[in-house]
């Protein structure tokens, strides 16, 4: 079984090491999330939502553990998990049904420690 938290610090850590390496390039990429998941007609927790389904579709498991992470901060319950993983589960047929079951786990196991 993925150990979530541990991807979500990897996923962490592997962005600074590459922010050290190539801190230009780390710079456009931060300036590209904050232009993407500013709120707008879309609050940022509805484009985490997107993200971790978009993780599901594309079978990513650093993206799955980061943003499921993100949607837990962002107070996201666990039914607005469970429907965007639907939807993630239809676009993207079998495959993002068991990366789906994965983003679930993902969100509970930061859910669990939350005090």
């Amino acid at each position: 079984m993925t150990d979530h938290k541990e991807n979500a610090k990897a996923v962490s850590e592997g962005a600074a090491a590459l922010r050290k390496a190539h801190p230009d390039l780390m710079a456009a990429f931060a300036g590209l999330g904050k232009a993407a998941y500013g709120d707008g007609a879309l609050d940022h927790k509805t484009k985490e939502l997107i993200a971790l389904a978009i993780s599901v579709t594309v079978r990513c498991d650093g993206c799955v553990a980061a943003h499921g992470r993100s949607v837990h901060q962002l107070g996201a319950s666990r039914e607005e998990v469970v429907e965007a993983i639907g939807v993630a589960v239809h676009m993207g047929g079998g495959p993002s049904m068991v990366y789906g079951a994965e983003a679930l786990r993902a969100y509970d196991a930061f859910a669990e420690t939350a005090g």
